[in-house]
């Protein structure tokens, strides 16, 4: 009680709640990638800067969008000879057409909004134009990233570049894949989502190709590829390339013409080749050619994707309604498809357990009835009783950092009982909510977890005297229902 020395009336307010322990949120992916601008609203660089975002539109605002893709393509064209009238209208690609983009990141953000994301952040590690790929820009940005505390998830798809000027190696992938997992074990409050390279047909399409191309050449500590976990085939998305009709060309303009006993006679085209379709000719003088042309890129220039940005989205959406402690599994995919490649349940076997490495890798596969679903839940560590799961790696990071943040109150108060009291009832009062929302396994709470703190119960006389205090936690945390076993059996008749 304070000592008062002028006669009245004095208010005093005695604290009788104890402290509380705030969640911290659990899914704020960081990207990073190749962006087409990186200017904020006073036109200051970006580059090289981790920057929060909230939408797309932010995005766009800071980072732009993607430079556009050229497309060509062959129109043919049949009309009848008696009266003149165009009775038939195909396009098709003057040669192969590109399914992957040069650049990834921002498609990839539509497809992380689009599956439930929300706020996260951005480091752009250079433009498009003319920034040469390295591995290198990823790993400093990986660095960066640690100065931040509110990133929870490292998102890289623009490590899988596709660029003519140069495509990734698996080398390249591997080195930012394992920079990102020991940054992620480093802090202990995030979690890397890798992409396999090339997953796609003909590409890296098998169990053994994962292995060469991904599995042999990622860090094997089980201590480090617990805070990763990787998604494979790519995705056949619904998101268009970005283009317009300056991007579009006409290689050549085909004139069948048909006579009414169904004769069909050569004619020439009335478009010059290659002529763009902005050109007013076009658009004005050969409406049904823009027309049928506009539609057949419209319906026809989907991008393929790494899945990665995908499942951030669908980290954030079910941490939001769910929990952390979810698995992130058994989920539709928005804006996808189907998956690149069509998984088998014998591949699926390899991809989920290998006996070899004991890296585990989470297919998306399509259903009947049910769509593009996330069908794996493992971390890198898919052989570790303790960290095979994806949930239970990030509930802990969940736990640790949210319990780390609160007690940090703590520091330099009294090492005594009272102390201890006041941090233990905080900790099991945080504990009893996430058991209470079905995050702990347990009847009732003291089956679900435990705090200790004391003197010579967690913390010796010495360990006061050096002025550490020892708290230790004990959780059980749910696990997924991977493997449904559903017995039959015969009954005889009793009536």
């Amino acid at each position: 009680m304070a000592i008062y020395k002028t006669p009245g009336v004095y208010i005093e307010e005695v604290s009788t709640f104890p402290p509380s322990v705030a969640a911290v949120e659990t899914a704020i992916p960081a990207f990073m990638g190749f962006t087409e601008k990186a200017l904020d609203e006073n036109g200051e660089l970006l580059t090289n800067i981790p920057t929060r975002i909230t939408s797309l539109l932010e995005y766009e605002q800071y980072f732009g969008a993607v430079p556009e893709t050229s497309f060509s393509v062959d129109v043919t064209q049949k009309r009848l000879t008696s009266s003149g009238k165009i009775i038939e209208t195909t396009v098709a690609f003057n040669g192969t057409r590109p399914t992957i983009p040069d650049y990834m990141l921002y498609y990839s953000m539509q497809l992380f909004f689009a599956n439930g994301g929300g706020p996260c952040y951005i480091v752009s590690v250079g433009n498009t134009v003319d920034t040469a790929y390295a591995d290198t820009l990823f790993t400093a940005a990986i660095t960066r990233l640690e100065e931040y505390d509110e990133p929870t998830l490292l998102v890289f798809p623009d490590a899988c570049s596709n660029r003519s000027s140069h495509v990734a190696t698996d080398s390249n992938v591997a080195t930012i894949v394992n920079a990102a997992m020991q940054s992620s074990a480093k802090m202990q409050d995030r979690f890397t989502i890798a992409d396999i390279r090339n997953a796609i047909p003909s590409g890296t399409d098998t169990n053994a190709d994962i292995n060469t191309a991904f599995r042999d050449i990622t860090l094997s500590d089980k201590d480090i590829v617990k805070y990763g976990s990787s998604y494979f085939p790519y995705l056949n998305t619904n998101i268009n390339f970005v283009t317009s009709d300056d991007s579009v060309s006409i290689a050549s303009h085909a004139l069948i013409d048909v006579a009414d006993d169904g004769t069909e006679t050569s004619g020439a085209g009335s478009i010059p080749a290659d002529t763009a379709m902005s050109d007013s000719s076009v658009a004005e003088d050969q409406t049904e050619v823009y027309n049928a042309v506009s539609a057949f890129i419209r319906n026809n220039t989907t991008v393929t994707l790494p899945p990665s940005g995908a499942v951030a989205g669908i980290y954030a959406r079910v941490d939001a309604s769910r929990g952390v402690w979810k698995a992130p599994a058994n989920v539709g995919i928005a804006l996808v498809n189907k998956p690149s490649i069509t998984i088998t349940n014998d591949l699926n076997d390899n991809l989920n357990v290998d006996a070899g490495s004991g890296k585990s890798i989470n297919a998306i596969r399509a259903f009947a009835g049910k769509g593009v679903l996330v069908w794996g839940a493992r971390t890198l560590a898919g052989n570790d009783n303790e960290w095979r799961y994806v949930s239970v790696r990030r509930f802990y990071n969940f736990v640790e950092e949210s319990v780390k943040k609160a007690t940090s109150a703590f520091v330099f108060e009294p090492n005594d009982a009272n102390t201890w009291v006041k941090v233990r009832t905080m900790i099991e009062n945080f504990l009893i909510l996430q058991w209470r929302e079905g995050a702990l396994a347990g009847a009732k709470p003291e089956d679900a977890f435990f705090v200790k703190v004391g003197l010579n119960q967690t913390m010796s006389a010495d360990d006061i005297l050096n002025g550490y205090m020892i708290v230790e936690i004990g959780m059980a945390a749910v696990r997924p229902a991977e493997f449904i076993v559903l017995r039959f059996s015969h009954m005889m008749q009793k009536s």
